[in-house]
């Protein structure tokens, strides 16, 4: 008699020797606890996109989840053109814009009601921002922090995620010589002090437990709906 545990790990890596577009298919067709497969292979791509944008991990994780359903809810519209990596990342990246403009009209709406209570108050906000892990390495996430943005999202992207020029070009609407700057001005910028650091596997890492915890929430909502 063959034994179940085995059975479910053959079954388990079959499906996950499917390339992305099958699984897409196959959750069209009805499968859909296969998109957890998805969720769990580009966590760690959105989580660094998305820091790149947002800088704040629980704002990312928000803006994740966002992504993940607005990404299931349109499965069906995505034309199998473009690789399916290509196009979430690209919902990850207009969701974290739309979180950042959100964002701050929420700021100065609640500036303008403290002037509006008290004209004396001053001083600029300071939130603080969370470190991202105990383990990850200060100078270098530090550095890749302190980058303009347009440069920062193009850099993660680039040397962190090693997207190609054209899936760079699709997902930010930049032309290839603009990919090509500001990947250029990035590493000039972080030369010297992450010169050590550049083709570190840790750099912003996502372990395993948000990975599970992506998942679990984004299937969660996903099962709600039916």
């Amino acid at each position: 008699m063959e034994d179940k545990n085995g059975s479910e790990d053959q079954l388990k890596n079959k499906i996950q020797s499917l390339d992305d577009n099958e699984i897409i298919k196959r959750i069209l067709g009805g499968e859909k606890n296969l998109y957890a497969l998805l969720v769990r292979k580009y966590n760690q791509r959105l989580y660094r996109v998305g820091m790149s944008i947002i800088n704040n991990e629980t704002e990312v994780e928000d803006v994740m989840q966002s992504s993940y359903s607005k990404g299931y809810e349109n499965l069906d519209k995505f034309r199998f053109e473009s690789s399916f990596s290509t196009w979430l990342t690209k919902i990850l990246v207009n969701e974290s814009l739309l979180h950042l403009k959100k964002k701050e009209r929420s700021v100065q709406r609640k500036k303008r009601e403290l002037l509006l209570s008290d004209p004396g108050a001053v001083g600029p906000e300071t939130p603080l921002m969370k470190v991202l892990n105990s383990e990850l390495k200060a100078i270098l996430e530090t550095s890749i922090r302190e980058l303009p943005e347009s440069y920062r999202m193009v850099f993660i992207m680039r040397q962190i995620e090693n997207m190609n020029v054209s899936e760079t070009m699709e997902v930010l609407g930049i032309s290839e010589a603009n990919v090509k700057v500001r990947f250029n001005r990035a590493k000039v910028m972080l030369r010297g002090v992450l010169r050590s650091y550049l083709r570190d596997d840790e750099i912003l890492k996502l372990y395993q437990s948000h990975c599970d915890r992506m998942v679990y929430s984004v299937m969660e909502k996903i099962n709600k709906k039916e």
